[in-house]
């Protein structure tokens, strides 16, 4: 696993962090929850290839 990939997980979650709590302190706590769901969907898109490279490393590894 790269080093650039654990830092842009870092960046998105302080991103939205920060927006989410914007958006909490103006009342728009639907939107805040939104971005909250599209931030987590973002990590797990990135880390979806990953996932993948790994499971074919283990198979590689046991000849499964």
């Amino acid at each position: 696993m790269d080093v650039d990939l654990i830092l842009k997980i870092a960046g998105i979650g302080i991103i939205v962090a920060v927006i989410n709590l914007l958006l909490a302190k103006s009342g728009r706590d639907e939107q805040a929850l939104m971005t909250t769901l599209a931030g987590i969907i973002v990590v797990l898109l990135m880390l979806v290839p990953q996932m993948g490279g790994l499971i074919n490393t283990i198979k590689d590894m046991f000849g499964l």
